[in-house]
C-alpha cells in the first residue's frame, strides 16, 4: 500500500494492529451488507475484550455472532438482538454488557463521531429508560436528551465496488449502516467485491469518498439469508 493507493494483499494485513480492548465500529444491519470475512479475521485473531458498535450481533454462526463464541466481546453498543441465541443468552447472564441504542440515534453517533462532533440532541428516547443519567434540554417547546457521538479505533465495513484509491459505491439496502460506519473509524478497513481502476467509477455515484478508507481489499462473499421463506409449489 503506497500513496493514494489503498489496495492490501491479506486479511491479516488488513487488520494489522488490532488488539485487545479496542472498539470496533461494524456496518451491515442483520446479515445484510455485512464486512464477514473481516469479521472472520478478527475470529482468527482472536482479540479479546472488545466492544463493538453494530446494529446487531449477527446469528449464532455467522457475522458477528461468531465472535461470541470464544466471548471476544465485552460490551455490544446495538439497537437489536435479534435472531441471535447466544447474544440474548450471554446478555441475560451478565457475561455480554450490552448497550441498547435506538437505531436513528445509533447511525447519527457515528456520522457524529466522524464528523467530529462531540455529542448532539436528540427527542428520541426522552422519558425512556434510554434517556436515564442523560443531559436534557428544552428546544421549542419539546424535550430533547444529549448524546453522546463514537468512534472506533477500527471501523470494518463492507462495499459493492472501490477503485483502488478506496472510493467506494454500496449497493442497495446493503449499504444501510456502512457509510457512516466508515467514517467513525481510526483506520477504516473496507472490503468488496470489485476493485476497479481509478476513472472507472462515476464520481457522482461514489457513496464513501477515498480519503476515509485507509485501507481496502477484496473478498468472495457467501451472502447467507438470514431468514430464508419458500412458496411450497
Amino acid at each position: 500500500m503506497s500513496g493514494f493507493d489503498k489496495v492490501v494483499g491479506s486479511y491479516e494485513e488488513a487488520l494489522a494492529g488490532l488488539t485487545d480492548g479496542m472498539t470496533i465500529i461494524a456496518g451491515g444491519f442483520g446479515l445484510c451488507g455485512i464486512p464477514e470475512n473481516l469479521i472472520a479475521e478478527i475470529k482468527r485473531i482472536g482479540a479479546k475484550e472488545l466492544t463493538i458498535v453494530s446494529n446487531n450481533c449477527g446469528v449464532d454462526d455467522f457475522g458477528l455472532g461468531l465472535l461470541l463464541e470464544d466471548q471476544q466481546v465485552k460490551k455490544m453498543i446495538s439497537s437489536y438482538v435479534g435472531e441471535n441465541q447466544l447474544f440474548m443468552e450471554q446478555l441475560l447472564n451478565g457475561s455480554l454488557e450490552v448497550e441498547l441504542t435506538p437505531q436513528g440515534t445509533l447511525a447519527e453517533k457515528m456520522r457524529a463521531g466522524g464528523a467530529g462532533i462531540p455529542a448532539f440532541y436528540t427527542a428520541t428516547g426522552y422519558g425512556t429508560a434510554v434517556g436515564d443519567g442523560k443531559e436534557t434540554k428544552e428546544f421549542g417547546g419539546r424535550n430533547y436528551i444529549l448524546e453522546e457521538s463514537i468512534t472506533g479505533e477500527f471501523a470494518i465495513v463492507k462495499g459493492w465496488k472501490a477503485d483502488r484509491y478506496g472510493n467506494t459505491i454500496y449497493r442497495d439496502t446493503a449499504m444501510n449502516f456502512n457509510p457512516m460506519a466508515a467514517t467513525a473509524g481510526k483506520i477504516t478497513v473496507m472490503e468488496v467485491e470489485e476493485i476497479v481502476e481509478p476513472g472507472e467509477l462515476d464520481p457522482c455515484h461514489i457513496h464513501t469518498p477515498g480519503i476515509y478508507v485507509d485501507r481496502l481489499i477484496q473478498g468472495t462473499f457467501e451472502k447467507r439469508i438470514e431468514q430464508r421463506t419458500l412458496r411450497a409449489v
